[in-house]
């Protein structure tokens, strides 16, 4: 099956302050920070059953080599991103988008 990827706006947001932050850390490091979100996110299109469920319908995927994990929902044929979270963030703030 196809999956469409949608967005919650928050997202957005999460993935500009990762990147910033990890390019002020090194030039390049949030290039490859985006590179691996994009990665996380093709292994979840072909696979999205794949990951575990952490919060109800919520399903988990951990970013390799960052402290990152994507949080989102499957339904019908769309996987609805909620959050690109860094891990040691208080989970009640995605929570709360479900």
């Amino acid at each position: 099956m196809d999956y469409v990827l949608v967005f919650r706006p928050e997202v957005r947001e999460e993935l500009d302050e990762a990147y910033i932050w990890y390019e002020n850390q090194q030039v390049g490091l949030g290039d490859e920070f985006l590179d691996c979100v994009d990665e996380i996110l093709n292994r979840i299109c072909q696979m999205p059953e794949s990951y575990a469920v952490v919060y109800n319908d919520v399903h988990r995927a951990v970013i390799q080599r960052f402290p990152y994990a994507v949080y989102y929902r499957i339904v019908s044929s769309r996987i609805i991103v909620i959050a690109v979270f860094h891990g040691r963030r208080d989970p009640k703030i995605w929570q709360r988008r479900n």
